[in-house]
């Protein structure tokens, strides 16, 4: 397991096989059904660590945006930047989420501008104006790191807990660091536990009920079954059901799924 209780794996290292670029993402079609009888199934969950956020800050915007099934990154480009909703451009959505992110990892206006590629200044008013807009997840943060400081751990949404002894360090940049994960990791570590309980509720139910269909891999928000051609699809309405049933947060866990014959054309 990683610090945060992701599982990890390597030789290959499954994990870090890179998505963000179609180069990469082409990695995932050399992964294939075990023949041509078979198919895999990806299932991942929409947004897990925003929606996490909601539901420990208790931030009754994200909370009733996740509940309307609004586009998270478009309404925090309107919100922040002041911008029509129905008048946000692709490239202020992409801001948008950059920040939405950004928060999550305890970000610096720094670190937010290296990602960006602007300003310090202009990276810096982005977060400033994210938080006068999401009061509680501000009041959220804070408290997580007064709470690791005093008990010198984070704890997740399961009470799984994550030592931190950086939080209390002398020197000011690995302290920044003990902060950025005392923010970070409830929220990582609470998604982490919350697939994990999926994986148990996906085995036991396609045990029951599909015998045939194995559960193979687990990446990050993503799960990976190898399931008879003939049995697919309602395997497939297994895993998601069993995936957003895995914990009662006070917004929905959503997971999209679909079916193909590589890794690659299963996401």
């Amino acid at each position: 397991f990683a610090a945060t209780g992701r599982i990890s794996c390597t030789e290959p290292n499954l994990q870090n096989i890179p998505i963000r670029q179609e180069l990469g993402r082409t990695l995932r079609k050399a992964f294939v059904a075990d023949d041509e009888d078979h198919v895999l199934i990806g299932a991942d969950y929409s947004q897990i660590e925003l929606r996490v956020l909601a539901h420990l800050s208790g931030d009754e915007e994200l909370i009733e945006a996740f509940k309307r099934g609004d586009d998270i990154h478009k309404l925090t480009a309107s919100r922040v930047l002041g911008v029509p909703f129905d008048q946000v451009t692709p490239q202020e959505r992409s801001r948008a989420k950059a920040v939405n992110f950004g928060v999550i990892y305890g970000m610096s206006g720094f670190g937010l501008s290296e990602e960006l590629q602007i300003s310090r200044k202009e990276a810096e008013n982005y977060i400033n104006d994210y938080f006068s807009k999401h009061r509680k997840v501000k009041e959220y943060m804070d408290n997580q790191i007064a709470s690791c400081k005093e008990k010198g751990y984070s704890e997740t949404i399961l009470g799984r807990k994550r030592p931190i002894h950086e939080i209390s360090a002398v020197a000011y940049m690995v302290r920044q660091l003990g902060e950025r994960l005392a923010m970070n990791s409830p929220i990582q570590g609470s998604a982490a536990d919350i697939i994990k309980v999926a994986m148990i509720k996906v085995y036991n139910s396609l045990k029951k009920n599909f015998p045939d269909t194995k559960l193979i891999l687990q990446v990050h928000d993503e799960l990976i079954v190898e399931a008879p051609l003939e049995e697919a699809e309602k395997a497939l309405q297994i895993v998601t059901r069993e995936m957003e049933n895995a914990c009662k947060l006070k917004v929905r866990l959503v997971a999209d799924g679909k079916i193909g014959k590589t890794w690659y054309d299963s996401h």
